[in-house]
């Protein structure tokens, strides 16, 4: 267990939450794209405080027991905060990841008390009954940029989302390589499904933003 929290294998990103506490993420110094908080991670995180789902004058989260399933979660980053502000969290991806998401739920476990969060693997385009009924809320941060995983993210987003449930994705908009071609196919399918929202930047947080960082609400198409 020891060379699980080995400070030589990580790196603390510290996100400061508008109450003036920080959430200390770890990431590490070797492995794949899971191991790194991305900066859309950290946008989304940050828009998840904007005064339209919390008022930190009265203390009102619209995350209060909500139900959220982040997808690709990574570090956790994202799934650490909706914590914080008091959602019911399940964080998810490859088995892989389950160390490093598990070792930072222990690491901020004071912050995240209003809520609570679990990690669970998910692979998309898998069974999905467990993480069934739908949640309130779906977050994805730069989850499109694998070009295998489109058709299985999109199908598990509509086995996982119901009438109710607003899928929130930030993504990191690249114009190297294959990207534009996997957001053009993502984007593709995705429309077929479900009706799409972009958050003007006036919305989000006004120190974590950047025009090539989008965040889009998501709905099923009734």
């Amino acid at each position: 267990m020891a060379a699980d929290t080995d400070d030589s294998k990580y790196f603390v990103r510290e996100i400061d939450k508008n109450d003036g506490r920080t959430l200390k993420v770890k990431q590490c110094y070797l492995g794949d794209v899971g191991c790194v908080v991305w900066d859309a991670a950290i946008v989304l995180a940050k828009y998840l405080e904007t005064k339209q789902f919390y008022d930190p004058c009265s203390g009102v989260s619209a995350w209060t027991d909500k139900r959220v399933l982040e997808l690709g979660a990574g570090t956790g980053a994202v799934g650490l905060m909706a914590a914080a502000l008091g959602a019911q969290v399940t964080v998810t991806d490859l088995e892989e990841l389950q160390t490093l998401l598990r070792l930072n739920i222990q690491e901020n476990h004071a912050l995240t008390k209003t809520g609570s969060i679990t990690a669970k693997v998910l692979k998309w385009g898998e069974d999905v009954s467990e993480f069934l009924p739908p949640p309130h809320y779906i977050l994805m941060a730069d989850c499109i940029y694998y070009e295998q995983s489109i058709i299985p993210l999109v199908e598990s987003l509509k086995l996982l989302s119901g009438p109710e449930t607003c899928i929130i994705c930030c993504y990191e908009q690249r114009t190297e390589g294959v990207n534009p071609k996997v957001e053009k196919q993502f984007f593709g399918l995705l429309e077929q499904h479900f009706s799409c929202e972009e958050i003007p930047t006036d919305k989000q947080d006004p120190e974590f933003s950047c025009p090539d960082i989008h965040i889009l609400h998501i709905r099923r198409n009734v």
